[in-house]
């Protein structure tokens, strides 16, 4: 084999190696999640799943004291019920989207290991005198932020 064709096969070891460790990299960061009724249909005991729904309104109940949490995810045609130990994101609340990682446990409920509370990506400020955060938002804007105990 003479020194070009060596330079060649070379070549193409490293490219096809680079190829493998983009795809790799790109496969392993694209996670996709699951809705109730896919894992309905067919759940695996101990395997884990990023499972996605609402948060199904009067199934949520915080124990503070144990930090238990337990609450239902839906997706309009099946329901899942979940359990967590640990506080709860701060936009977590009923009636809302979220995204669990965790497995499933063969008792029939999903344990989780991290909650994701879904949200807006769209910010509206208050416009009217009743809206809640109006008075702050007029506060902030005239400068008037500083703490009223320090003016006296």
């Amino acid at each position: 084999m003479n020194r070009k064709a060596k330079f060649i096969a070379g070549g193409l070891v490293i490219i096809a190696a680079l190829g493998y460790l983009v795809y790799a990299g790109v496969s392993q960061s694209s996670v996709y999640f699951v809705t109730p009724g896919e894992l309905q249909a067919a759940p695996v005991a101990g395997k884990a799943y990023r499972l996605g729904g609402m948060v199904q309104p009067g199934t949520l109940k915080w124990q503070p004291k144990s930090l238990d949490l337990t609450f239902a995810l839906s997706d309009g045609q099946a329901s899942v019920p979940v359990r967590h130990k640990g506080a709860p994101p701060d936009l977590f609340a009923e009636g809302r989207g979220a995204v669990v990682e965790g497995t499933w446990s063969g008792d029939g409920y999903f344990k989780a290991s991290l909650i994701m509370a879904k949200h807006s990506e769209e910010y509206k400020a208050p416009h009217e005198p009743s809206q809640s955060g109006y008075k702050e938002l007029l506060k902030t804007l005239r400068g008037d932020s500083r703490d009223e105990t320090r003016t006296r």
